[in-house]
């Protein structure tokens, strides 16, 4: 039985450790579809929902409910491919599809000491992707058949979840018309 659904087309999450690839994925599919492609972490900062610094993590904390609240115009009519390391606080009925993006622990360390993260900031991210913690909090988050956990070590791994990601959109389309 087909479900309604008010969007025509879908709303996607990539979320998954900062290192794993999702800006690439995303950048990919929002030049693929015309797809809207938020970045949170901008998002955040364009419409001044950080709060004081942190300086254990060098960054920011963010103001989730302000951040949704900003968020929620966006999201409405659908064709929006969201980017961020974290899932938890957004609301389940936003997205038709939850990817989490996963890469092995060697390629992390390697990206993440790339872009100077150091210390408690670089292990926890590490220990982040070996716990599996944003899988867990995707899949607790959202309804099971909407995530999809990818595999993203390599280029061809990357093209590869990205025509996934491209042909779940359109079974998408066909299955909610």
């Amino acid at each position: 039985m087909m479900v309604s659904r008010p969007r025509k087309i879908p709303n996607l999450l990539i979320t998954g450790t900062p290192g794993v690839g999702k800006s690439t994925i995303c950048q990919r599919l929002a030049d693929r579809t015309n797809y809207a492609w938020r970045e949170v972490s901008k998002i955040a900062e364009e419409s001044n929902c950080l709060d004081e610094y942190d300086p254990e993590y060098q960054c920011p904390f963010l103001n989730e409910d302000k951040l949704l609240d900003v968020m929620e115009v966006m999201m409405a009519k659908g064709g929006n491919i969201v980017d961020y390391h974290g899932c938890d606080f957004f609301p389940e009925r936003w997205f038709d599809g939850v990817f989490v993006i996963r890469t092995n622990n060697t390629t992390l360390y390697d990206r993440l000491s790339a872009r100077g993260y150091t210390g408690k900031k670089l292990e926890d991210n590490i220990q982040c992707e070996i716990f599996e913690t944003l899988l867990e909090e995707a899949q607790s988050s959202y309804r099971p058949e909407i995530v999809q956990e990818l595999q993203n070590d390599s280029e061809e791994q990357l093209q590869k979840n990205v025509d996934t990601i491209f042909e779940w959109i359109e079974r998408w389309k066909e299955d909610n018309l």
